[in-house]
């Protein structure tokens, strides 16, 4: 069985981020399912570029057609009964420009979905967005969560409560790190920030005289190292289809504390701290209950490395791969 996964045009050196993510799917099927990697000739802006990727995607399709996420709309031109489409996150539905979203939930959302055979999503949160938004069949959306790369490996370090290394992945305005920033302007600690900062998350930790080290563009082992250097992960954000970082760490066995919101508290299981992301003091005493609580610290880890066991490899890969034998099944008997 050939299945032919079409993904964007990759974004250099982002880390987070879809082809990551099938490129471990790929590793791991079965010998029987063959799969191709078809990529984007350009990068999806414009009309006419986006027109010859959907164009390129019709004469290229397999016995099975994967479209991995961010270029939805070519689904509208493959093979509705051989098609599956990923979506990742839906944040489109909340795009402050009214008429431009209501474009992308038509192209990116509406009409791909109508044109293919099933949809899988990263979390049961999203599934749930989808469904209060779109009129579709629930039973043709698959929940399918992301695989944790085998990178990631638990590794035991000795909590250090005077002065707590706490680990923020992302600075993007749902990441809501100026709120973590207020939360812990008071507690002993140094804040390690991943992601680019901007002058207003300067200013705040500058006013709230945090301790911080920053860095941008690291390599996957030089993340995997930040994760083995925490006390904690700070993951309180406002938005996320899924949330990988939670898994991760919990991997590494380091204790969470994540938001009340969405796919967070799906993702993360038992083994996290769960809080509202918009109460500085919540995020605040969820913190301070991490640090100076040490059964409670060491029973969120235990539980989080039992949680993360549902995000192998080897039990995504296993889950698609089902989903692929169902639509070559149907497509061909």
């Amino acid at each position: 069985m050939k299945v032919v996964f079409f993904q964007r045009k990759p974004v250099i050196n982002k880390q987070f981020s879809i082809e990551i993510l099938f490129n471990q799917i790929r590793a791991n099927l079965p010998k029987e399912i063959v799969p191709e990697t078809r990529v984007a000739k350009y990068f999806s802006k414009g009309f006419f570029r986006r027109l010859y990727i959907s164009f390129e995607a019709c004469f290229n399709q397999g016995q099975v057609n994967h479209v991995t996420g961010d270029i939805n709309f070519i689904s509208i031109f493959l093979k509705k009964r051989k098609t599956v489409l990923t979506l990742l996150d839906l944040r489109i539905f909340q795009h402050p420009n009214p008429v431009y979203r209501k474009l992308l939930m038509l192209f990116w959302v509406k009409l791909p979905i109508r044109m293919v055979g099933y949809v899988t999503t990263i979390s049961a949160a999203t599934k749930n967005t989808l469904l209060n938004n779109v009129k579709v069949d629930p039973d043709k959306i698959r929940v399918m969560y992301i695989p944790v790369a085998d990178l990631m490996e638990y590794t035991p370090k000795e909590f250090n409560e005077n002065n707590v290394n706490i680990l923020q992945i992302g600075t993007k305005k749902n990441k809501n790190l100026l709120r973590l920033i207020e939360a812990i302007k008071d507690i002993d600690c140094k804040l390690e920030i991943v992601g680019q900062i901007d002058e207003e998350q300067l200013t705040a930790l500058k006013l709230n005289n945090i301790k911080y080290s920053n860095c941008v563009g690291i390599s996957n082992e030089e993340l995997k190292q930040k994760y083995i250097d925490a006390d904690i992960l700070a993951f309180v954000s406002t938005l996320e289809g899924f949330g990988m970082p939670i898994v991760e760490a919990q991997i590494v066995g380091r204790p969470v504390i994540t938001s009340n919101l969405l796919s967070m508290p799906e993702v993360a299981g038992k083994g996290a701290h769960i809080v509202d992301p918009y109460n500085v003091e919540e995020i605040r005493d969820g913190l301070l209950k991490i640090i100076s609580d040490k059964e409670y610290r060491e029973s969120i880890v235990e539980s989080g490395r039992t949680n993360a066991e549902r995000f192998s490899v080897e039990t995504i890969t296993e889950q698609y791969a089902n989903l692929y034998r169902e639509i070559y099944e149907s497509s061909y008997s």
